[in-house]
């Protein structure tokens, strides 16, 4: 009689160990609940102290480009952004992906009214950036710019 009692009472023992060991497993890298907000009206005086604060300005990418830049019915290429920039009328400006989307090289010139593509001969419009000459088959992608000032940003 006296075994079985031994058994039971290490069983016992060491099933409490086992359930302590997984409980405290169970919250190891559990987030801590963050403490209520405080409703005190006193914390409420720096946040609106702060509102009425003047709002910084954002600042401007850099410019890429003046206006005076690109000539009207051309454009040029900015290998470093990744961009072509035209003006296929007066004051009107476009931009698109300079990556040519045939093979992924890089346009390397802007002549009669086409971005040229020296890989393979692709060639697309200043316009749209529409496929003027294959292989290519897809468009350059358009890229968004501002022009203001008479500077050109990405936008």
């Amino acid at each position: 009689m006296t075994e079985t009692t031994r058994r039971a009472v290490m069983f016992g023992a060491g099933g409490a160990g086992l359930a302590a060991v997984l409980s405290a497993c169970a919250s190891y890298g559990s987030p801590v609940a963050e403490p209520a907000a405080d409703t005190d009206d006193s914390l409420d005086e720096p946040v609106e102290e702060e509102s009425e604060a003047p709002k910084k300005k954002k600042k401007q990418p850099k410019a890429l480009a003046d206006t005076s830049d690109i000539p009207s019915g051309q454009g040029k290429i900015f290998k470093n952004q990744d961009v072509v920039i035209t003006q296929p009328s007066e004051g009107e400006f476009r931009a698109f992906s300079a990556t040519c989307t045939h093979q992924g090289c890089a346009v390397a010139s802007i002549s009669n009214g086409v971005i040229n593509c020296p890989c393979h001969g692709s060639q697309f419009s200043i316009e749209d950036g529409s496929v003027v000459q294959g292989p290519a088959s897809e468009p350059l992608a358009e890229k968004k710019i501002n022009v203001s000032g008479g500077k050109i940003r990405l936008a």
